[in-house]
């Protein structure tokens, strides 16, 4: 597999606690600031949970440097959340009356007032104010200013080995900004976020598949190998094509014409139209028109070895050209983040919802909820909700190491996927067969095992976990509405009694071993850079295929906009719209035979011969109706057609 996810977050890992003026003289805050904190707010979750008494190692020194976002509230909060819950559910008097991104700011956005107000505590607490947008307004400035601002002391506290920065106390505003001040981010500085700007690296080496390989699924027996679950086993496919993708999920004669999709990823790969262009002639898709690729880049990039920019560019073209593959005639905006870090990315996609870029926007990226922080959470709901108004989809992939307990050693769920403002896209194996017929679907978890030295046998079978779509119950998201009653109880509040948000809503083609074809610019061992193409798989695929499905479906419904889905997708729960996956949908267990280089490359170094089972996705198993593997399932052939009821 070689999607990526984000891995660093910029970030604030937030509890919530209430500043008294006891308490703040216990952490050593002056009393003539305390006693201003009695007519302060506090701002929830602006603590991070690490920032215990033990981990204290003192205060922080006055003259250290602070970078710090105020995210602001708007006029109405309770009103956006209201609207974008109406506009988006299908038994609303208010379904689908959206609103342009003018009057969703005009109705909802910050006031002239507040951001004035706000920008006043801000300068005349020492802070210098480097950037004021209709969101947020980002300032500088040393520790002590940021004391006097925030009403809290910063002290340093010892984490995971290291040493970093945070809030002694929840931070809080004066009680006139209140209602003016959603958050502030920015007051831990862990990890260390760097401000340097850096050019961007070359694309990663090559990585190629050997074969032999099956073309449709089945289509070729490794009759020379090993028996797997009572019989022979066929070849993985050398990757799905877009026929073969827009056929298993019921494209029929809809291409998403007429249709904006976005894109965000961290950074740009250089190639990636050329990649685009070029898969899409080799492989028998619509040649890309002048002006459908647009891509909407800022202006210099940082992080990029902390991020590992290159190892983006997979990821980004893999996104592309997936769309394009099942959506060929949707119009495609590519939206670099500047970085892998909350605050970059949360501004790609407030450039989509300032500038209403697109209605359907797929996202590749994430982390996991343990790493989520209140204030962050907060800030990406406040852009889903402007966009549910507008009439904006988001749909993000639920991660790619199933319950995480392998990858974290704690069963979670992966964020944002988790907001329930967003669409959670899940993973399956997926089998195409002869004349691109759809056979089967299993949920994406894989175990490996490799073929023993004298090749009679596979060692220790079915072998160790080693990959599946994310999913589970979150531990910090209320249920929303449109999940109760198609989600199990068991699930929904398997964290809580009063029931949590449960992961994935949708699901569609993930396993790398039944994955999608992609064509990109690498790097050979030679130095030189030239395309190839190699097979990729992850809920990476997952999100821009069910972007791609999501945006036939609106031409379906006449080019009215879908909005946020998941009230419209839980609506058509149990119906001939989906294929209830389940993990043994052919009666027994299933795998495939997998042949790769050794070296990722070529067969100087060798080949490994492995066999991977399919639907086996750690402890989350794809069943009969809801499951968190899977969600309400994948999109059937009759997907696309109910929107055109509706």
């Amino acid at each position: 597999m070689r999607s990526n996810r984000a891995r660093m977050r910029a970030g604030v890992s937030l509890a919530a606690t209430l500043p008294m003026l006891a308490g703040a003289l216990a952490v050593g805050i002056p009393a003539a600031h305390a006693a201003e904190g009695v007519h302060r707010n506090t701002l929830a979750g602006t603590k991070p949970a690490w920032a215990t008494a033990r981990a204290d190692k003192g205060a922080t020194s006055n003259s250290a440097q602070v970078s710090a976002r105020v995210y602001l509230a708007g006029r109405d909060a309770a009103g956006l959340a209201a609207y974008a819950r109406a506009v988006a559910d299908p038994s609303s008097p208010e379904y689908g009356k959206y609103l342009t991104a003018d009057r969703a700011r005009a109705r909802f956005g910050a006031t002239k007032a507040q951001i004035d107000a706000v920008t006043s505590w801000l300068t005349s607490a020492g802070l210098k104010v480097t950037g004021v947008t209709q969101r947020y307004v980002s300032v500088s400035g040393d520790v002590a200013a940021a004391e006097r601002a925030f009403g809290t002391q910063m002290h340093n506290y010892a984490k995971s080995g290291r040493t970093y920065r945070a809030p002694a106390a929840s931070a809080s505003v004066p009680a006139h900004l209140a209602g003016a001040v959603l958050t502030v981010t920015g007051l831990d500085n862990a990890p260390h976020k760097a401000n340097h700007k850096d050019q961007l690296p070359p694309p990663d080496s090559v990585f190629r598949n050997s074969g032999p390989f099956s073309s449709s699924y089945g289509s070729r027996t490794a009759r020379t190998l090993p028996d797997a679950y009572g019989g022979k086993i066929p070849y993985a496919v050398k990757g799905y094509t877009g026929r073969q993708l827009r056929s298993a999920y019921g494209a029929g004669h809809y291409t998403g014409k007429g249709v904006r999709i976005a894109i965000t990823d961290a950074y740009a790969s250089p190639t990636i139209a050329f990649d685009a262009a070029s898969y899409a002639r080799k492989h028998g898709d619509a040649r890309w028109t002048t002006g459908q690729l647009h891509q909407s880049l800022p202006g210099a990039y940082t992080h990029t070895e902390e991020c590992g920019a290159a190892g983006w560019y997979g990821e980004e073209t893999l996104d592309v050209e997936a769309v394009h593959a099942v959506a060929p005639a949707a119009q495609v905006t590519y939206v670099g983040a500047a970085s892998c870090y909350d605050d970059d990315l949360l501004d790609s996609l407030g450039k989509i919802v300032d500038n209403h870029l697109a209605d359907i926007v797929s996202n590749s990226w994430g982390d996991i909820e343990a790493n989520q922080t209140p204030d962050l959470a907060a800030a990406y709901d406040q852009v889903f909700q402007f966009g549910a108004v507008e009439g904006i989809g988001f749909y993000f992939s639920s991660g790619d190491n199933g319950d995480e307990v392998a990858n974290t050693g704690t069963k979670q769920v992966d964020t944002p996927a988790n907001s329930a403002w967003v669409t959670a896209v899940g993973g399956t194996s997926l089998a195409v067969g002869k004349h691109d017929k759809y056979l089967w679907e299993t949920g994406w978890g894989t175990e490996r095992a490799a073929l023993a030295a004298d090749g009679k046998s596979w060692t220790d079978f079915p072998g160790a976990f080693t990959s599946g779509a994310g999913g589970g119950t979150s531990r910090t998201v209320a249920q929303p509405y449109y999940q109760k009653g198609v989600v199990p109880d068991a699930l929904a509040k398997a964290n809580n009694a009063a029931g949590n948000r449960v992961v994935p809503d949708i699901a569609a083609i993930a396993d790398p071993n039944t994955g999608f074809l992609v064509g990109q610019t690498q790097t050979f061992p030679d130095g030189s850079q030239r395309y190839s193409e190699y097979r990729i798989g992850g809920t990476s695929l997952a999100a821009p295929v069910i972007a791609a499905v999501q945006a036939l479906a609106q031409q379906a419904r006449g080019g009215k906009a879908l909005g946020f889905a998941n009230p419209a997708i839980y609506a058509r729960y149990g119906s001939k719209a989906y294929h209830d996956v389940t993990d043994q949908p052919t009666g027994t267990d299933l795998a495939v035979a997998r042949v790769d280089y050794a070296n990722g490359y070529n067969a100087a170094d060798g080949l490994i011969t492995s066999v991977r089972s399919l639907g086996k996705d750690s402890s989350l198993k794809a069943v009969k109706g809801y499951d968190d593997v899977t969600g309400v399932g994948s999109p059937a052939r009759g997907y696309v057609q109910s929107y055109r009821r509706h």
